[in-house]
């Protein structure tokens, strides 16, 4: 049996570094947009899994 969550994380992690290094090449206004939803995703990704496992 194999476990993938190691392989999901390592490609989520990526995927995210992907799209921070495409932010930092934009204009400032627009990086500061773009960070922002960055924070919103994550926020909620995590206060989502917060809410699985004490659900």
């Amino acid at each position: 049996m194999t476990d993938n969550t190691a392989t999901d994380d390592s490609d989520e992690t990526d995927a995210l570094l992907s799209r921070v290094r495409v932010i930092e090449d934009q204009p400032l206004e627009t990086r500061a947009a773009a960070f922002g939803q960055v924070h919103d995703a994550l926020q909620s990704r995590l206060e989502g899994g917060d809410s699985r496992s004490h659900g």
